[in-house]
């Protein structure tokens, strides 16, 4: 197993444990890391299967979209509990 195979699995792994945690967890809250994590794992596995540069600006820019999508999930469920009170 060479080392890009052995990192891509380890980020495959992280990525199903985090995806089966964020299927089993009830609440909101506690689900927003393992969507980070998950997101984490993803850019990483998209970098390492296209060695080519342009997998990079793939990676890349699934990342800055899925933190965007993260930071705007987030700041509306903690501006709703605002509104609420």
């Amino acid at each position: 197993m060479t080392p890009q195979e052995a990192a891509l699995a380890v980020c495959g792994i992280i990525a199903v444990y985090a995806a089966v945690r964020l299927a089993m967890e009830q609440d909101t809250l506690r689900k927003l890391p393992f969507l980070n994590v998950l997101s984490f794992a993803i850019t990483g596995v998209i970098a390492l299967i296209l060695p080519h540069p342009l997998g990079i600006v793939a990676a890349a820019a699934y990342f800055v979209g899925s933190t965007l999508e993260s930071n705007a999930i987030a700041s509306t469920y903690v501006g709703g509990l605002d509104r609420r009170e």
